[in-house]
């Protein structure tokens, strides 16, 4: 607060002058008045002009600090708690004489942290990149179904015990563009709807080939959902929904800013609506 409350005194001080200089020049020559009063207003428009976009400037880079702040208070979480887990499960192994059955769930389980670790670093490597102009998304035409197919499979085991993703793809649905950003799409709107889910509701992802010839992918969820409020800054980086259950949730606030990037690369649409009776339904459009 300390550069915003220099920064309103001296524009007082600047106006107070304006006003101070304005009357005494009035008052050495009358015949003047007008003129100094016109070109007042047009400086102190001017000025209240470049106050406003300087206070919007400085709340911005306020809210972007805070948000940068967040985003390494989570960073450093995430990593924290699978490296803990890993530890913890090859201390037990290396301690303890368990049966070759529990050895391998812990391995299992390891691998499960681990994967989630290169996600995690795969996303940020992405966003970086992306940021630079320095990520050339090479394009190839590929089978979209088989890509949501396989990372389905590899979410599901981190989901629930259950078959909690439940999935309506059309085979042998094939899209232009960059199979490795598409894919990063996908995993990023399916653990969105995981994240903001209870545990073991429900996630169902479909794939389709519209009349149009466009590709349809959904990922609709039973969560909290999504105020239309916040609709519209979800994709921003580092921007988590934010009321207090949202909060307690992991995340780095990169996932959708990731997705919206891919996107507007490939020039496809993604569309945010409010499922019935709860949830959100992200659909993204694909030529």
């Amino acid at each position: 607060m300390r550069p915003l409350t220099i920064f309103y005194v001296i524009v007082f001080y600047v106006i107070a002058q304006l006003f101070w200089w304005a009357t005494l020049l009035i008052a050495y020559n009358p015949v003047r008045k007008w003129m100094v009063v016109g070109e007042g207003v047009v400086f102190l428009s001017l000025m209240t002009l470049g106050a406003i976009m300087l206070h919007k400037a400085f709340n911005r880079e306020r809210r972007m600090n805070v948000q940068k702040k967040n985003f390494l208070l989570s960073v450093t979480h995430e990593l924290k708690s699978p490296l803990a887990s890993i530890k913890l499960y090859l201390q037990t192994i290396m301690k303890r004489d368990l049966d070759k059955e529990t050895q391998r769930g812990f391995i299992r389980k390891s691998l499960l942290d681990i994967e989630r670790l290169d996600d995690m670093v795969e996303n940020m490597l992405l966003a970086s990149k992306i940021e630079n102009n320095s990520y050339s998304f090479p394009k190839e035409n590929f089978n979209f179904s088989e890509l949501v197919d396989r990372v389905v499979g590899r979410l599901q085991i981190h989901v629930c015990s259950k078959e909690a993703l439940v999935t309506n793809i059309e085979p042998d649905v094939f899209v232009e563009g960059d199979k490795f950003s598409l894919s990063a799409v996908v995993s990023n709107l399916i653990e969105n709807a995981v994240k903001y889910s209870a545990e073991c509701d429900p996630i169902f992802v479909g794939v389709s080939k519209l009349p149009n010839g466009k590709v349809s992918f959904k990922v609709a969820d039973l969560g909290i959902g999504i105020s239309d409020e916040e609709k519209p800054k979800i994709f921003n980086r580092f921007y988590r929904v934010g009321s207090e259950e949202t909060r307690k949730t992991k995340g780095t606030g990169l996932g959708l800013f990731i997705v919206k990037q891919v996107l507007d690369n490939h020039q496809a649409q993604i569309k945010v609506k409010d499922n019935t009776p709860r949830g959100t339904v992200f659909e993204v459009l694909l030529d």
